[in-house]
Order: C-alpha cells, then sequence, then structure tokens
C-alpha cells in the first residue's frame, strides 16, 4: 500500500483557501503601477504595528534584511559587541559580521534551544553594545532576565522573532520585547508571503525615521543621501499578499498549537517518549511552533532522517552545525566545547512536520514511520 506523503511545511493549503482574496489583491497591485512602496506597504505596515502593539512598523526585502537595518538603525558596527546564540539561523550571525560588528557567543537553554540568560553578563565588556536573542522554532526567548541586564548596562536588545511572529512573552508580543524587533516572511513562516520579505517593528521614532531611509539607499529625500543605506524595499505584491493573511494569524497559530498538543499525545500513544524528547514549553508565554522539534539520540538521527525522508515523511535538522564552528568564522578562534549545549543540540534536533491544516491522520503517518524505523533499529541491534 502507497501512502500519501507529508509535506515538512505545506504552503499550498494556504494559497487554495484565500486564492480569490490573495489573487484579487495581487492583481489589485498590477493594476494600480504602483509596484514598489506604496499604498500597500504603507497599509500594511500600519497593520502589522497594530497587530505587534508597537508604534512604528517598517516593511523591508527579507528577515534578513529586518537584521541589517537594525544594526544599522542603532549604529552599531565596527569596535561594537554584540551577543548572541551559537544556535540559530546563519542571518542572525551574518547580520552581524556584515556591519562590521563582533559577535559575541552566548549557549543556549539545553530544554528551550533558546540563549541562556544566566551565560550573558559573562558575556559582557565595555564594547558590548547589544543583545540580541532569538526566538527558536516560536518560542520566546526568557526576556525579563535579558531586559534587566540590558538596563544595568545600557544595552539595546534587538529581538530576532524571524520564527516567532505572533509568539507571546508574558502578554507581550513579539515585536514589543526590544528597541528594534526583525521578522521574516519567507513562505514558511507563521505568516509568509509567496517569496522573500521582512518587516521590524519599532518603539523608537528616531530609529524608525533612520531605518526608513536605509531601507531606500540611505535617503530621506529622492536622491539625495544621509546614509549609506541599500536596497531593502518591501515589494508592494508581496505587502498585498501578507495584508490577506494578517487577519489569519491567530486561526493559524491555533492550529498549530492544536497539532503540537496532538504530537505530544502520539508520541505518548505510540510509546516513543523514550526516543523522542518532546519540545519544552515555558509557561511565561505563548508558544507559536513554527517548527516542532525533538530530541533524538545522536546515534539515531541521522538514520531516522534517511528513513523519513525514503517513506515520504518530510522532516529537517535545524541546525546541523553550530554558528561558531561554520568554515567562514575559523578565524576567530572558536573550537569544539566552546558551546557545549548548541554542540549538543545540532546533533540531536529533528524537526516533524509542522504546518497549520496538517491533520491528524498525516501526523500518525508521521509517527508510524517513526515507530517502523524503531522496530527495525531494535531488529538490527539484536
Amino acid at each position: 500500500m502507497t501512502h500519501p506523503a507529508v509535506p515538512l511545511c505545506d504552503i499550498l493549503g494556504q494559497y487554495q483557501a484565500l486564492q480569490p482574496e490573495i489573487d484579487a489583491a495581487v492583481l489589485r497591485v498590477l493594476a494600480s503601477g504602483q509596484a514598489i512602496l506604496g499604498p500597500e506597504v504603507a497599509a500594511f505596515e500600519r497593520e502589522l504595528a497594530d497587530y505587534c502593539g508597537a508604534k512604528f512598523g517598517l516593511g523591508c526585502g527579507s528577515g534578513t534584511d529586518a537584521l541589517l537595518l537594525a544594526l544599522h538603525g542603532l549604529d552599531i558596527g565596527p569596535g561594537d559587541e554584540v551577543i548572541l546564540p551559537p544556535f540559530t539561523f546563519f542571518a542572525t550571525l551574518g547580520s552581524i559580521l556584515r556591519v562590521g560588528a563582533t559577535p559575541v557567543f552566548a549557549d543556549i537553554d539545553p530544554l528551550t534551544f533558546n540563549i541562556d540568560p544566566d551565560q550573558i553578563e559573562k558575556k559582557i565588556t565595555r564594547k558590548t553594545k547589544a543583545i540580541m536573542p532569538v526566538h527558536l522554532f516560536g518560542q520566546c526567548a526568557d526576556m525579563e532576565p535579558i531586559e534587566q541586564l540590558a538596563g544595568q548596562f545600557g544595552l539595546h536588545v534587538i529581538e530576532d522573532a524571524a520564527q516567532s511572529f505572533g509568539s507571546c512573552y508574558e502578554r507581550r508580543k513579539c515585536g514589543t520585547l526590544g528597541v528594534v524587533s526583525c521578522f521574516s516572511f519567507y513562505p514558511s513562516k507563521n505568516i509568509g508571503t509567496l517569496g522573500d520579505a521582512g518587516a521590524v517593528t519599532t518603539n523608537d521614532e528616531a530609529v524608525y525615521k533612520k531605518m526608513v531611509a536605509l531601507r531606500n539607499h540611505g535617503s530621506e529625500v529622492k536622491y539625495f543621501h544621509k546614509y549609506v543605506g541599500w536596497n531593502a524595499r518591501l515589494d508592494a505584491i508581496h505587502a498585498a499578499i501578507l495584508r490577506v493573511k494578517l487577519p489569519h494569524t491567530e486561526e493559524w497559530i491555533a492550529g498549530r498549537r492544536e497539532a503540537a498538543k496532538r504530537y505530544d499525545a502520539l508520541i505518548e500513544e505510540y510509546r516513543l517518549h523514550g526516543v523522542f524528547h518532546r519540545p519544552t514549553v515555558k509557561p511565561y508565554g505563548r508558544h507559536t511552533f513554527n517548527q516542532y522539534v525533538v530530541r533524538v539520540a545522536p546515534h539515531d538521527r541521522d538514520a531516522m532522517v534517511a528513513h523519513l525522508k525514503k517513506e515520504g515523511v518530510g522532516c529537517e535538522i535545524y541546525y546541523p552545525l553550530s554558528l561558531h564552528q561554520q568554515e567562514c568564522v575559523k578565524h576567530m578562534g572558536f573550537k569544539e566545547g566552546d558551546y557545549p549545549h548548541s554542540e549538543a543540540a545540532a546533533k540531536a534536533v529533528l524537526a516533524l512536520p509542522m504546518f497549520p491544516e496538517i491533520t491528524e491522520q498525516q501526523q500518525r503517518r508521521v509517527m508510524d514511520v517513526c515507530a517502523s524505523y524503531m522496530r527495525q533499529s531494535v531488529k538490527l541491534v539484536a
């Protein structure tokens, strides 16, 4: 019997459900002749800021652009240090390197995979200018102690919220937990467009105005350049698509959270709790499960990935190599063992299929394939 494939992330479901509205929004932009910035982008920025509870929203070309706008907007560059976790997507590190600042890693909490606040203070020096916590997989970092450290030492907090749109810490949404907050609207995110796009939010009007100029080659007035910026603009078509999708965000987050509960229950039902260490959900906020990431014994992980893919079940390793071990930073002198929790996570994490529309039947198929791998593994050992 051939089983239908289960994708890691199915972006077609949202498009099909909203196709008339999305198609109409795209055609509206095409008919307007306003393809770059314009009223669609301005409207989306207002709606984004309202959703997050921030004063200002600014659309840009990608989540990476968002990080760069934040760093440049806060005048962070050569001679400055930025503290970040070593277990995250490369853009967090890459943006710091691109502005000429020095990345300083603080290891992660082994349960949440987010930066460990207890590791941050010992990394602060006279050169430290910012802390860049990453809300990984849809769960906020523990922000209260981070905010206390920032206040104590006069540091900026830049939220890398690329994977956590709609997530909350206490009663505050991502987008208000730093002086600047950075989002990605890559298609697989909690809210995604049909291409690359991103945004920043802030309550600081001066920083906002600078980022507005930086986004458009550093120009406040056309052809007069106050700063050295670049093209980080958000296309109007993406803004129009995101405007259609934004009102559905809470519904989709609820779908992800329900799917995560089903996975938790199915792992118990299939007696895989000895195989998978389920995601740790902290009580201080709302986890939105941009990914559902489990821990697997390192000696099983890669073979399980191969088995899942062979059986048509999507999966991914976020992330197989800690940032301090990447080839492009070898010259910085990091070595194995410097950040043991990050290194251990890289050897054990496994993301299972997750999207708001995933069905219990699809999730059972995932568990069936995982269980079949374990049966094969036991036989091979025997």
